[in-house]
This record gives C-alpha cells, structure tokens and sequence, in this order.
C-alpha cells in the first residue's frame, strides 16, 4: 500500500520513511522524480484505507523544506525496464550487433534481428536458400557511428558474474508501438526503415499497423547524396522522417527526409502526442517549472511534465536557467509505466538528423593528473572536471578498488584526483573515467592499444571445442585457438584450468572487430626473433619464427603474425630430399626459416629451412641459363613432347625438337577437350611416352605450358584468337578453357594470356543454382563476349549454349563425338603400340557390340549382376538388372553377353544379356542421315549407346555443344527410352558402334527444339543420287504441309519441296496457298531448281552438286504448261543478285513466315530463295493491329507488300506494307513513343527510322493538367506531320487534326502566332517559369505570355518562393489577355479572379494581405496614387469595405438616371459591386438565392436574432463615397457650380442630416449597418448575441472574411472574466470555418479555442458542429482523440455513446461501454452503466438496455436510485405487465423503511393512475403486510 502511496501520491501530506529504516533506493528514486500529475483530495477515502498504517510514519517538520529541494539523479541501469524507450547514439557497428550509446553513460546492443522486419525477412531468406543476396546489405553499409536512433529495451539480461546487460530494438513496430493510424499527422517526426525499393521511391516501415508510408524517390535524392552510402537507399536503412502528408485517417502516409525540414521539426500540441505515443527524439519547446542544483523539471507540450538530470544541462548555460524560461528540449527516455519522461537540453540533441560531439582518438586511454570533483552521488558516482575544462564521470565501482576501501569524504567539490579517460558517452558528451590504480597503471586498456607481437599476461575464463578464451583485462578478451595452446598438439586441453593466468603472445589484433587471436607456444612467446607481421617486413635473408600451417607433397605453408604465411617448397625443406613432407612436418610445428623472396603487391613469400646457405640452390635441369631460354617458343607453336614424368596435375615433359633440353609441363586439364579423356589419358600414358603435335600456350621465360586441346589447337591455327585486350570487340566468338571457377561465375582464359568472366546470370540457359555443377576447372568452353571495360581492362562473357553456339546444334554435336572417338582411338593406339599383353591390350580387344562367353559370378542385391570369363582376366563385367532381361541367372552359370561399354580408366566392361541384342540379324546396309528409332542401352559420360530397330549399336553424343555441360535430371537420357536417331556414319571402325544423333523425336520422347535452319526439310530422308534435271516434270504425293512450303514424295527415296510461291499463278492476297494441298494428294510438278541438303542453300540445277541435293518443285499451271524460268539458275551468289532484281516501290506478293518478337519485325517469304523483312511500324496504319501484330499476321498468309530496299546484310528484302511513306507536311502517319519528357512533350519513332517531337500544346485539343500521364514509352499512336524542316519533324496528336471531320469541340484552340491571341480573350496554358520579372506561361510551342506579379493574384507577397510553390512547372491556369505587342510579340496576361472567373491561385487561408487593403490613411494615398494609374487599363475594387463604411455621413452616390460626370469613377466601381454580388448568388445557387446558409450555435440562442429583418426602411443606400474622394476625382472640379445650386445642395444635405438624426434616435430601430452594429457593441462589449448579430449580418452579404474579422475583434474585446460569453464567439467561428472555411481553417481555429478555453467544451461543441452538418467521420476523429485525451471523463464516453446510437451503431455502442468500463474509476461505473441504459431506450435496442439495467440491479440490489430512473423508464416505455413485476421485486427488498415508503407510495400511485381498485388494494394489503413484519421484528 505504501507503495502506491509513493507513486500516486493523492495530495495532503507527504509521508516521511520512518526512521532507522533505509527506503527502498527504486522507490526513493521513483519518488525524486518529482513528476506527479497530483489529483484532487480525496481525504475520506484515504482516511478509511490508512488509518491503519498512520502510526508508522512520523509527521515531516522540515516537509516544505525538503519539497522545495528538487532531487533529479542520472538513469542507472536498475531503473530500465522492458518497454522502456530511449534516444541512443550509434558506438559501435559489427556484422551481428550494433552497440548503442545510452543516456547517462548506459549502453547497449541490437541483434542483427532486430533492425526491422523487411531486413529480418532478408536474412531469414538468405539463411534459408544458403547463399547471398545481393540486396542484402550489412549493418557495416548501412550504419556508421555518431547515428541516433530510437530504441527500445527488450531485455535487461543478467550474465553469470552478475553484470547486466541492454538488449534494445530499433524495429519501428515496437519503437513506434503507441502510435496508431488515426494519430499520424503532418510534421510529425517518426523513425522508419526502408522496407522495399519500388520505382518512384521507397517503401518506408514505421510501425504502424495499417499505414503504407512512402518516400518519394526524387524527395530522397538530396538525402542519399549527403548521407553518400551509394545511389539507393537499402532495405533496413534507418531514416528520420516527417510525414508530409497523411491521408485516409493515416492509412496512406507521404514522407519527407529533407535534412533540413527534420532539422527544423519541433513537436507540438497540434500533432496530437500522448504520453503513450510519446517518443524519444522529438524537440519540444518547453517551461522551466523548478531549477534545482542537480536538475531541472520541465513542462511542455502544454500538459506534460519531465525532467532534465545535470549531465544533460546544456554546458554553455550551466545554471543560468530560471523558472518560466521557454527552452527547447529533446526527449531522451520515456518510462512506460511511472510515465516519466527525461529530456536533454544539449545543442547537438536540439536538431533531429545531427549527431553528438565524437572525442578525438587520441583524448581515449589518457591520464589526467589533476581533475577536480564537481558533485557527488550517493548512488551513481561522482563528476569531474578534467584538465582541457571538459565534464568526465566516475560511477561508483570506478572511485576505490573495492567497496570498502571507498571513503566519501575524498569527493567532496574541489577535491583533486588522478584519472584515466577509459570511455566516451555519445549521448551525455562526455567522457567516463576511472580512478582505480591498476586501470591508470594498465599497458592495455582497449584492443587499439594491443599489437601485434605483443607478449601479454591473461585470465583463463572459458574452454571450447574451437580452443581457450582468455581474458586480458576487463574490457579485452582474446582467443587461443586449440592448435596454439602448447608447442606441439595438446591432446589433452584439460591441463588449463579456469581462472588460471597465462602468458601469451599476440599473434592477430584486430580492433575493429575485438577480435585477438593469441598463441600460447612457448618457443613464439620466448622467441627472441623478429616479428613477421607484413609481407613489406619480409626482406630476404630475415630468419625467423613461424608455425606450420600445412604440409603437402609439393612443400610446407608457414604462417607467421597477422595472418602472413609463405610456401617453403619441396627442395629447401631440407639438404635433403624429403618425398613425403607430411610425414615429417604436423600442423602447429613452430619451425625456424630464412626469407628467400617476397612479393608484397601479391603477397607471396617464398621461405626455405635452409639457413645455412644464403641463396636457393640452382637446379640445372629446371633453371638452364636463362639466354639461352629467351622466349623461344612462340605461342602456337606446335611440337612433339616425351613425357619425363607423372605429377598429380599434369605432365612433366621435354620438347623432343631441342633434344630433350626444355623442361614444359601438360596441366591434367590441357589433354583434351574432354575432361573424362584427360583424366583417362593421364592414366594411361607412362614415362617415356611421345605425344605428338601439342601446341605452345604461353612460355613465360622459365616454364612453358603445353596443351592438347583440338579446339583451342584449331582456333589459333585459324587466327580466331585475340593476342591482346585491346583486340576484342563485343559479339566475337572465342575459344578458351575454365581458368577458375567462383560462386559468382566462371573466369575463362583464352591463348596469349586474355582473361574474362562470365557472371553466374551469363553462365547457362538454365537457372544456375550452384556454379560447380555447370563447369570444371580446365574445361574447354566457347565464349561470347559480352562487354569490355577499357580502363579496368575486364572482359565480361556469356557462356549460354543459345549465345555461342552456331546454330547448328545436329552437326556441332556430330562434331564433338567424332573428335571423342578420334581421341579414343589414339589411346587404344598408344595402348596397342606398347604391346603388353596385359589387361590394357584387353580392352583395346574389347569394344562394344562384341560377343563374349562368360560365367556368373555374383548377383547383388539391387539386381545387377558380376561376370567372369577368359577374355575379361583383371577387368570388372557387370550388367545392371535391365540388362539381364528376363533371365534368371544363378552364379556358376554360363551365358552369352554382348559388350555395350568399355571403361579403361576404371577397368570395368558393361555387357548386356538382353535378347533383341544378342540376336543375330542380317546385316543391312544403313544409309547417311537415315532416321531411325533407338532404344537407349547405356549411357556414358561423353555418348550414350543406343541399340537400332536392325540390332546395330550406335553412339549419340550427351551434349550438344561444349558448354552444355548441365542437365536437369529430367532431360537427361534414361536406359530404356526410346528415341530418333539419324545416322552420321554407317561404316564399321574400330569403336565397334555406328555414330550418330538424336533426331527429331516421335513418340512421348523429350523434343528438342530446333533452330530456324533446321526447318522441315530436316524430315527427308537420305538424300539420293539422282537424275532430275531443269524442267523435268514429276509426279509425286503431298507429304506434309507446312505453312510456307509443302513436301512431296517424288518416289520411294527422292522428296521435293514446292514454296507458297510456286502453287498458284493468282495468289489472292490473304490467302493461304499451301493448304490448297493435303497430304496424300497426288501432285505434277515440274523441277525448277535445288537446294543443299546441309546448308538449305538454294542451288542452281546445274551445280556439281545438285545430285546431294533436295529438287525445288512448281505446280504453277504457267510453269507446268510453258517454258521453264531460270531463275533459280544462276551461280553460286545468285541470292545478292536476285535481290537486284527487285526496285524500290514494287509491288510484291509475300508469304508470312513469323513475327519476330524480339526484333519487332515480319519475317515473310517472297520466293523460295528469297526473303524479307517489314518493320513493326510499317505493318499497318491501324494502331490496333500494331499494338498485337503477332495476332493479325497468321503464318503462310499472302499479303501485298512494296518493296522499300535491301537491308544492311543484303540477303533480304526491305518491304512495307503500307506504301512508301511520305513524311511531308499534313500527311498522317503512326508512330511509337520512344521517350516522355516532363513539361516538354513526347518523343516519337516514325516508320523509316525517323524520329519526331510532339508539344505538350499538340498532345489534346483540351489541355489536361497532367498532360502526358496517359503516355507511356511503347504507346503506338497515330500523328499528324505539322513541318518536317531540316531534318526536324514536328508532330500533332490533336483529334482535329487526325480527324479533321469528326466536328469535336477544340477546347484550346491552336495558336500559332501572336495575331491569333485577341484582347479581353480568355486563354489556357502551362506555367513556364517564374523570374524577377513575372511569371512566363506557355500558349503554344513558340508563344510566350508574361503575367506581371501584380496580375498574379489579388494578394500582396513578398516571398518568391510562394509563386513557385502554388505555380510550379507545368501547371495548367487560364489567364486573361490584358494587351498584345504585335511588332514586339509581347502577350500581357493576368490571373486575377475578376478577370478570369477562376479562384484565385494563391488561396485565402494563407492570409496574405490584399492589394490596397491598409488601414491607414498613409497607405490608402499611397494605394489611391496606383489606382489613378490603372484606371485607364483594367479599374479593380480599391476602397476595403471597412473604410467605405466608417464615414457614413459624408457619403454620395450618383443615382441611376443622374449623368453626372463628377462622380462617374464611384458610379462605375458601384456596377463593379453588382457584379461581384451577382456572380457571390450564382455560386451560392444550391442554397436559397442570394442567401447564406446560417450558422448554427448549440449554446442557448440562435443567429437569427431578427437580425435578417432587413426590410424596415433603411438610410439612404446610396450615401457611399467620402469627400476625399470626391476632392480626388479630377472630374468633379470641371463643372463650375451657381449660386443657386450650391444653395440647393446645401439645403439637400442639411435635409438629409435631420432624417439621419431622428432614425438614430428611434429606440426600436434595428441596426442595419456595420456603424449600427458598432455602436451597439460599444455600449454592450461583453454581450455575445450582439457579436453573433453582428457576424450574422455580415455574412447575409456573404461577406466570410468581414464575419470572421468581427470574430477575432469579439474574442479581444469581451472581458477574459466572461468565459461562457468568449466562448460562444469560439463556437460561432467554429461553426463559420465549418461552413465556409477549409479544414485546415477550422482546424487552425480549433487549436487555438483550446488553448483559450476548457478543452473538453471545445471539443464536445466541435464534435456538434460535425454532427449537426453530417461530417460524420469527422466527428468519430474528434471523438477518438477525446476518448485518449479525457478517458477520465464520464460526459466523454456518454456524449460519443449518444453519437454512436443516433447513427445506428449499436454494435459500436456496446463495444464503447466495455471500453470505458476499462477507463473510468471503478465509482463511476454503476452510473455509467445505468446512463448508457437509459441512451439505449431512448435511441436504440430497449431489449439490451433492460439488461443492462438487470445486470446492475442484481450486483448492486440497494441502490434505490438505479430502480428509480429502471422504473420511470419502464412506466414510459415499458408493459404495465413489467412495471407491475419491477414494483412487485421492489417492495420485496429489505431496504431502509423510508425508502421502502417511497416505493410503496410510488407503486400505489401507478396503480391509482393505471390499475383497477383491486390493484389498489394488493398494494395496500402489501404496505401493510411488510409494516407488520417490520413492527413484529421489533417486538422480538
């Protein structure tokens, strides 16, 4: 109890801790905070609750001194709690964590998890798919040191040596927890993280649920420039952001980071902040309440409380703040359950977007002799001036060495002491200290003061699997890894113990990441020897100390410090030879070696355990005098090599040319272009063996490097190879082999050294999912190039088999196997020439389709078989259980099985059983390029062998090209499977197999897809020797029709082909001429030419080799019939001269071939040797078939077609197929928008490669105001030439142009030239500029108007930047023309509302003052001076009507009939007026005419106070203008005026002044002028129905800003006293903006009625003012944050209930009175409840509201006055049935007998008024039966 007590003190007197005891330091600190909101006595309450406990605390004697002392102590880590949120400041960034600066000295971390949820979900990603993202950014990119964030604490963890520590979140979900949709407004100041890249900007997340922020790219640009982290922003990026703009209650949020509107942000009251959704970072201003000397405490925001400690005191200041001063402040901390709220006065803090004061590197780890104390604390420590005049702090654990040799008398202020500067807090600014000895005395005291060599002393604190954690001092902890902890490998780590000290050596330190990595060898702690800690230290000859690493075959790796390591090879391990180094080094060997060479730039080391000799000994077989040796061999060079000896990566061999002298070396890869033949090869060659014709790759002085390799062989022999980077050019094809393959892609290196990548996106067709799959080190592959980069000089590749193949995938395949079993051959060769009779001459024996005798041996579990026999002695037989067809075989058992594979390299021989193999058939002869259907039998790495229908073998290679190096397991071949194979070679050799390639597939098989070559006539079948010459004539059967050409069967062997050109003499355009045949048909053709079989390259009949080739048939009855054309007969070029023999501007009938989708173009057919092209936008006029071309085009459909040209390459034609077009002046034409440019217009392609530019004045015959939205790149639209000058066309998009017929109504004419714009006319266009001189605005392409800036708007302003603001580029006005200057073409123009009828363009609200509307009388002569001037021009409404009407007396008009020219100005402006008022009615149309809506007041009186009794008679209307005016008038001093009518104006005048007297002084006359009303509220200031009279008239004469003028002077002029009088005028106003003004008038208005009057009033009337106009959802706003604001108050929730039920919401209300339930004092509740009852039966359900009413009857039984509203309720609406039962439960009751009286009498009344006499009777008989009880009770 107690300690609610403290913490919600409820006034009286503060209880004092009794004494002895020491208070609980949380809630004495909870107390100092001195933050309570203090509510009002509740003395009987308190006094029943602690009557009790009184006795315990004794009375405070010295309670107002000790109130008056205000003790604000600094944040310590025990006061955070979870939720608690904080302003800190980036320390340190690592991959995993950010460490946070806190307030007062505190600090903390933020896993990696939790930045924001976009980035976690990044990282979740990353982790899931096991490989990097690429827009994945570290922490280290996106955050730097010095950044403040919002955090907040999610835990205060506690380790095992009783140390805390903060774990924080910057997620905005959690920081920005307290804000909802509804709360989010302009300026307010919010932390986000970009949570995705769209784009036109960022995606930012704040937290809130609901709310889509956005950031605008180009608003972000200025940002991204300064912050220079790249040109984006990342995903997890923290910003500080102001919302610009929130629409849909905050469901839609637009952001600003401009640094310098967040620099400028202040928080204030208009933005709505609770305490909680108040957040850390926001500036406010704020009130010094109470200045202690510790602190200060705080109000801002209006009604909130904080305080600010002593470290955050702005230093410059000091103490020099004083109650009442308006400081600004930042908030640092909110607690979330005391709502305490901790602000920091410091500069840096005071302009969101900075950062605070760093300390110079060199300041941290200083000794300060002297530094002076400044203040103690008892519970946090002490502050110290140090010497440079800066504030340090010490806490408590840093003054002693222990507890208790601390003595607080030494910390008194002044006392002098030494310290160390051991840290620096970020967010106080200063630097913490220490004064412990050993801390000042300690070599070490951060990880930058450890280097590397370092022999340093440690704490062993923990053992792992990775090795020992030691500790150094407090703050540094290093790593000895487990292969460190002793000279040799310790077995057993257990001989360390914790806690144990060590002496170990530096090894690593690297401060950036805290990491240290020691070693505990003895031999490197003790060594005497230099430290190797850079390659730039390692000069030959140093010898030092260093460990083993590594120790291989070909030497050892020796690492020293800093992660420095060098080879020692294989000859200076020792004098000598070692030949296995492993066996005689172990890893962590500390070894003693001498620097033989160093190459820093490459970090090579070269080392040798030689000492004694100083230099590498010379081997004269591997080093020959190098003169000798001058690059000798040229690259290309081809020799003949003897193999000297077998390395595990190659061949050692010597050129066999120079007698054996030169040593070179054959990589195990460079041995073929097939990487399993390499590795069979290498296996198979032996010592001694000759290799002839390998080729040189690149003789780099001491060694040369040899490949046999037939591609790269055959590509420098043909000179496709680049000598050097500056000969490569994109798009060239080149050979080279895998130098390295990455995770990001594949490094290819071709002859002479040229080296590229190929990115992982550029490597294959497929997806790549892991590089290693794709290539192999040493692979041969055929590169494209991609791009080059001069100055890095990189050369970026494509390796995709659809970029780098030629096309013709059937002959590359074909040529890939041939090559492979070439290559076998020569091996079986080399095999055979060493004529061993060994198992090596067995399998050259051994080749598939072999039969062979074996027995059973072994049949495995998977169904497999192994075989033995004679033939087979040393090699492993296995068939799979495929193989073994049917049979079952039992070991022991003979059978007959024919070979299908033979694997030398693992000596394994795969045979099948099957019987369709074994089976003997008569061997027929197979012709070249015959299709056959193949079963796959086996499948090798390079082929797979494939059984034919005729019981042959074949082998069909796997891939297609050398680098389709990957299949999908689905595409890959599987045994069993059946598919097409056409014959490449059918003679028998020495493979044992025919050679083939899988053809196009038939049934159910994978098919491949074929490129444009391969068309149709790949079906033929072998082409046969035939005798067909010119002319002859054949018969033959359709085979197949295809879409441009047709087969035909001419007889068994022999097929011809007939083009869509060749079947009809008339080809009807549209028509499809090859399905006039249908297959089967029966055909005479007559022969007109050939075509090759391999190349489809049209032949002449008469070439040698027409014999291999396909006839090209005519059923043309004219060919048939008459001679035959020689036109296909023309030498081998025929197909350029034949394009000759077309001109430009022929007529041709084509046939559609495809649309070439990527190339936007129609590919047709015109002859079947010649083809051509039409561009995308030559197909058609019609924007519709442009937009689908692919739909309108079918293919082998006849079109018309005029010839337009040859294109580039000359093998096709250039065709169109709308005519030539004529770009010339007035024709229409189609085109493509290639580019939109803002504020300019678009550009255009045009048929035959012209471009043309359209005006944003020629995109619409009506201007838009965002003219070019509709247009985006790709748009096909058609246009209308305007000019087409030197080479520059000019373009209309305009409907009255393109269809000059259609009578549309052009909204904005054309202008072309000055004389086209007429005075007086009314004209559109867009703002161009704004200058010194006025504002341009565009009125066509070439014409320019200016628009003064007095013609701009009817108010003065004297900032530009408004123009620009409210005029920017490209906006759409209508401006009036004041004048044309035809000789200068000079346009004036003018924006005023009276001139063009438009709403002026800069708005009301923004409160400029009007042109001539000074109240004084030096600015009104000043105005009357201009206005002589203008008079002549244009006459505006000078006079303001607050002037005209303070002079009423001297006042004339010159009436309608009257002529008279004195005072024709006034008459002429009072027309103006009319006008004015007429143009006022028509507006106001909706309404009743020319009547203002009134406004309504809720306060006990109305506005129409008879004051629209307009009608009584009035003065005069026509006293108006004053005489100055008149004496101003040049005019009126023309006509000389008689005697006679001076006398006569005299007496008019004296007339018209008596009528005026007695008018004012008739008492029952009602004011009818703004001086009537002026008098009245002179005499009566405080009375505000005369203000709302007042207001009223005004606004009957629709005068809005003279009604709201009369407002402000009402609130200055009633007395402050008359609180319900000023804030009638409030609600008055409100009212007025509500229905005149904007929403940001009333809103301004609002705000300011607040702060003048009771809030909760101000805000009840507001929500009637909405409520009562039908703005519901403006009221539920008002009402939501009322429901935040004054939860408290019951009247609130009632008035919101009210409004819910008269809207139907039942629901709603329901929900609304758990809600407040929840909220209210528990007291409060049973009335609550009732009151919402009583809403309900009177707006909404009567069922729920009776329940209500019983559900609090039967908890609270006795309270009477609940039963009293239940039953007036009921009798009103209830059945008498009801009221009867609630009577009858009443008086049942066992209450006090005078309440008891009162229901009786209530009930007998009822009865009386509603009942019979009998119910009358019951009633009585019950009164007296509940008396008798009562007395008899007595008695006894």
């Amino acid at each position: 109890m107690a300690t609610m007590e403290e913490n919600f003190p409820r006034g009286g007197i503060q209880k004092k801790n009794t004494e002895g005891k020491t208070p609980n330091p949380k809630l004495e600190r909870d107390n100092l905070f001195d933050v309570h909101h203090e509510e009002k006595s509740q003395k009987r309450k308190r006094n029943q609750r602690d009557q009790g406990k009184q006795k315990k605390f004794k009375a405070d004697k010295t309670l107002a001194a000790k109130d008056s002392v205000l003790n604000i102590e600094p944040l310590t880590i025990e006061a955070l709690c979870e939720g608690m949120l904080l302003l800190g400041c980036i320390k340190e960034v690592s991959d995993y964590e950010l460490v946070i600066s806190l307030p007062n000295g505190l600090s903390g971390f933020v896993p990696v998890t939790q930045i924001s949820d976009a980035y976690s979900k990044m990282l979740s990603k990353q982790v899931a798919q096991g490989e990097i993202l690429e827009d994945l950014n570290s922490l280290m990119d996106m955050y730097s040191p010095g950044t403040l964030v919002r955090c907040i604490v999610t835990s205060v963890e506690k380790s095992a040596d009783g140390r805390r520590s903060i774990k924080l979140s910057i997620d905005p979900k959690k920081v920005n927890k307290g804000l909802n949709a509804s709360a989010l407004t302009s300026g307010m100041l919010l932390s986000g993280f970009v949570s995705s890249v769209e784009d036109h900007g960022y995606l930012i997340d704040i937290g809130v649920s609901g709310t889509h922020a956005f950031l605008p790219r180009q608003k972000a640009q200025n940002y991204i420039k300064a912050v220079k982290r790249g040109p984006d922003l990342k995903i997890g990026q923290n910003l500080n952001c102001v919302i610009a703009e929130a629409k849909n209650e905050g469901r839609v949020v637009r952001l600003s980071v401009d640094q310098s509107e967040i620099a400028a942000s202040l928080a204030t009251e208009r933005q709505n902040w609770t305490l909680s959704n108040l957040l850390p970072g926001l500036v406010v201003k704020a009130r010094v309440l109470k200045v202690a000397p510790l602190g200060i405490k705080l109000n801002f925001l209006s009604s909130f409380t904080g305080i600010v400690d002593f470290m955050h005191m702005d230093p410059e200041k000091s103490m020099n703040y004083s109650p009442d001063q308006v400081v600004k402040a930042c908030i640092l901390s909110i607690h979330p359950t005391s709502k305490v709220v901790r602000l920091t006065l410091r500069q840096a803090f005071l302009h969101p977007g900075g950062s605070p004061n760093q300390l110079s590197s060199d300041r941290m780890g200083a000794v300060v002799e002297e530094s002076a104390v400044k203040a103690f604390y008892k519970q946090f420590g002490a502050i110290f001036e140090l010497d440079d005049g800066t504030l340090a702090f010490a806490r408590l654990k840093h003054l002693s060495k222990t507890r208790k040799s601390f003595k607080p008398g030494a910390f008194k202020t002044g006392c002098k002491h030494k310290c160390r500067i051991i840290d620096y807090s970020l967010m106080d600014e200063m630097c913490i200290v220490s004064l412990k000895y050993q801390i000042i005395e300690a070599r070490f005291l951060q990880y930058q003061d450890i280097h590397t060599g370092d022999v340093v002393q440690g704490k062993v604190f923990a053992l792992k699997p990775i090795g020992m954690q030691v500790k150094v001092t407090d703050g540094i902890k290093g790593l000895v890894p487990s292969m460190h902890l002793a000279n040799g490998i310790l077995k057993q780590p257990e001989k360390y113990n914790i806690g144990d000290e060590v002496r170990c050596r530096v090894l690593e330190c690297n401060p950036a990441g805290k990491k240290l990595i020691l070693t505990l060898k003895k031999s490197l702690v003790q060594s005497k020897l230099p430290v190797l800690a850079n390659y730039e230290d390692a000069k030959p000859g140093v010898i030092t100390h260093g460990f083993v690493v590594c120790a291989r075959e070909f030497g050892c790796i020796v690492k020293f410090y800093n992660d420095v390591k060098g080879l020692v090879p294989k000859n200076e391990l020792s004098s000598e030879p070692i030949p296995c180094p492993d066996k005689v080094f172990h890893e962590g060997q500390v070894v003693k070696v001498m620097v033989l060479k160093c190459e820093p730039q490459q970090e090579r080391l070269l080392l040798s355990f030689r000492l004694s000799s100083k230099t590498a000994p010379e081997d004269k077989k591997e080093c020959p005098p190098k003169k000798k040796r001058e690059m000798k061999y040229q690259i290309g060079e081809m020799v003949d090599v003897k193999v000297l000896k077998k390395k595990d990566n190659g061949l050692e061999v010597s050129i066999l040319e120079d007698e054996g002298n030169v040593i070179a070396s054959i990589p195990t890869g460079h041995l073929s272009d097939f990487v399993a033949t390499c590795k069979l090869l290498w296996h198979c060659l032996q010592e001694g063996d000759v290799l002839p014709r390998v080729m040189c790759l690149s003789d780099k002085g001491e060694h040369i490097m040899l490949s046999r390799k037939s591609a790269v062989i055959s590509a420098v022999q043909e000179e496709q190879v680049v000598r050097s980077f500056s000969e490569i050019q994109p798009g060239m094809l080149l050979t080279g082999y895998v130098r390295n393959v990455m995770p990001f892609g594949v490094f290819v290196e071709f002859p002479f050294g040229v080296t590229g990548l190929a990115p992982k996106v550029s490597m294959s067709d497929k997806f790549v999912t892991d590089t290693k799959d794709h290539f192999v080190v040493g692979q041969t592959v055929i590169a494209r190039v991609m791009s080059i980069d001069e100055e890095k000089q990189r050369v970026l590749l494509n390796l995709k088999v659809s970029e780098c193949s030629s096309g013709d995938s059937a002959a590359e395949s074909f040529a890939l196997l041939s090559q492979y079993f070439k290559e076998m051959k020569e091996i079986r060769n080399l095999l055979r020439r060493r004529g061993e009779p060994s198992m090596a001459q067995g399998l050259c024996e051994l080749v598939p389709g072999r039969e062979l005798q074996l027995v059973v041996q072994d049949v495995k579990e998977d169904g497999s078989a192994l075989f033995s026999g004679s033939c087979v002695t040393g090699l492993t037989v296995t068939a799979t259980r495929y193989h073994l067809g049917d049979k079952n075989i039992v070991p022991g058992e003979k059978t007959k099985a024919l070979v299908l594979h033979v694997d030398a390299l693992t000596s394994k021989v795969y045979v099948s059983l099957r019987e369709e193999l074994l089976k003997q058939r008569a061997k027929q002869q197979l012709k070249e390029n015959s299709q056959h259907s193949a079963i796959v039998q086996h499948i090798a790495e390079e082929f797979a062998v494939v059984s034919l229908e005729t019981g042959q073998l074949a082998a069909i290679p796997t891939a297609t090209h050398f680098n389709d190096t990957f299949h999908f397991d689905s595409e890959k071949l599987k045994v069993g499977q059946i598919i097409s194979a056409t014959l490449k070679v059918v003679k028998m050799n020495d493979h044992g197999v025919l050679l083939a390639v899988q053809g196009p597939a038939k049934k159910n098989v994978f098919v491949r897809v074929r490129n444009e070559s391969e068309t149709a006539l790949e079906e033929m079948l072998a082409v046969v020797k035939h005798s067909l010459s010119l002319g002859d004539i054949v018969t033959g059967t359709v085979k197949s029709v295809k879409p441009t050409h047709v087969t035909v069967a001419i007889d068994d062997k022999l097929t011809g082909s007939i083009h869509a050109s060749r079947i009809l003499d008339e080809v009807p355009i549209g028509s499809f001429p090859t399905y006039t045949l249908k297959a089967g048909q029966k055909v005479t053709a007559r022969v007109i030419g050939g075509r090759d079989v391999n190349t489809h390259r049209y032949l002449p009949i008469t070439h040698p080799h027409f014999t291999q080739s396909i006839p090209e048939l005519s059923i043309r009855p004219s060919e048939i019939e008459g001679k035959v054309t020689a036109v296909l007969n023309l030498k081998e070029d025929s197909a350029l001269k034949k394009l000759g023999l077309y001109t430009v501007g022929q007529t041709v009938t084509c046939f559609v071939k495809k649309y070439n989708i990527l190339k936007n173009w129609l590919e047709v057919e015109v002859a079947p040797d010649i083809r051509g092209r039409v561009p995308h936008l030559l197909l058609s006029l019609n924007t519709k078939v442009l937009k689908h071309p692919e739909k309108s085009f079918k293919n082998g459909q006849a079109i018309s077609a005029t010839v337009t040209g040859t294109d580039v390459t000359e093998t096709n034609l250039c065709l169109s197929l709308t005519g030539i077009q004529s770009l010339e002046q007035g024709t229409i034409t189609v085109g493509m928008v290639t580019k939109v440019t803002p504020h300019i217009g678009l550009t255009i392609a045009l048929p035959g490669g012209k471009t043309g530019k359209v005006s944003l004045f020629h995109l619409n015959d009506t201007y838009m105001e965002n003219p070019l939205g509709d247009f985006k790149v790709g748009k096909i639209v058609r246009c209308y030439i305007l000019s087409s000058e030197h080479g520059k066309i000019q373009l209309s998009l305009r409907q009255s142009r393109l269809n000059p017929k259609s009578n549309n109504k052009v909204e904005d004419v054309e202008i072309t030239c000055v004389k086209d714009v007429k005075k007086g006319q009314l004209v559109r266009g867009y703002v161009k500029s704004i200058t010194q001189s006025g504002v341009f605005f565009g009125l066509s392409t070439s014409i320019l108007g200016r628009i003064l800036f007095q013609n701009v708007s009817p108010y003065f302003v004297q900032k530009h930047s408004l123009y620009e603001k409210y005029l920017p580029e490209g906006k759409l006005l209508t401006a009036k023309v004041l004048g044309v200057n035809g000789k200068e073409k000079h346009i004036e123009l003018s924006l005023l509302p009276e001139d063009t009828g438009m709403p002026s363009v800069l708005p009301e609200y923004l409160g400029l003052p009007r042109y001539g509307a000074e109240e004084e009388k030096r600015e009104a002569n000043d105005r009357e001076k201009r206005e002589e001037l203008k008079l002549k021009t244009k006459r505006r409404r000078g006079k303001s009507e607050s002037e005209q009407e303070a002079k009423p007396k001297k006042r004339k008009i010159c009436p309608a009939d009257e002529n008279d020219s004195g005072i024709e100005v006034y008459y002429r402006e009072e027309v103006d007026d009319d006008q004015e008022e007429e143009a006022a009615k028509k507006k106001s149309k909706v309404r009743k005419p020319g009547e203002a809506p009134r406004l309504q007041v809720s306060v006990g009186f109305t506005w129409d106070e008879d004051v629209n009794a307009m009608d009584i008679p009035v003065l005069s209307q026509r006293e108006e203008s004053s005489e100055s005016e008149e004496e101003e008038d040049p005019q009126a001093k023309l006509k000389k005026q008689t005697k006679k009518e001076k006398e006569l104006e005299k007496q008019k005048k004296e007339k018209e002044l008596c009528k005026l007297e007695a008018a004012l002084m008739d008492p029952s006359r009602q004011p009818q002028s703004a001086d009537d009303f002026d008098r009245l509220v002179l005499s009566s200031p405080n009375s505000s129905i005369l203000w709302l009279q007042y207001m009223a008239f005004h606004l009957q004469a629709t005068e809005i800003e003279k009604a709201r003028a009369v407002a402000e002077r009402a609130l200055k002029t009633i007395c402050f006293r008359e609180e319900q009088e000023k804030l009638n005028v409030w609600v008055a106003l409100l009212n007025l903006e509500n229905m005149y003004g904007t929403a940001e008038t009333l809103m301004k208005v609002f705000e300011r009625a607040v702060q003048y009057n009771e809030p909760l009033k101000v805000f009840q009337h507001l929500c009637d003012i909405y409520a009562n106009s039908e703005k519901y959802k403006q009221a539920e706003e008002v009402y939501h944050t009322m429901l935040k604001r004054f939860r408290q108050e019951k009247s609130v929730w009632l008035k919101y209930a009210s409004f819910l039920l008269k809207q139907g919401q039942t629901e709603a209300t329901h929900r609304l009175l758990e809600r407040a339930l929840k909220a209210l004092p528990t007291k409060e509740h049973v009335d609550a409840i009732s009151r919402f009852a009583q809403l309900e039966f009177h707006f909404g359900d009567s069922e729920h509201a009776k329940a209500l009413f019983e559900s609090t009857l039967s908890s609270y039984p006795k309270r009477t006055d609940i039963w009293s509203i239940y039953m007036d309720i009921m009798i009103k609406h209830g059945s008498q049935k009801e009221v009867r039962d609630i009577f009858e439960r009443v008086i049942h009751l066992s209450l006090a007998p005078k309440k008891m009286k009162f229901f009786f009498k209530r009930y007998l009344d009822y009865e009386k008024k509603f009942g019979t006499t009998d119910s009358v009777l019951a009633v009585k008989r019950a009164a007296l039966e509940y008396v008798e009880t009562k007395s008899s009770l007595a008695d006894t």
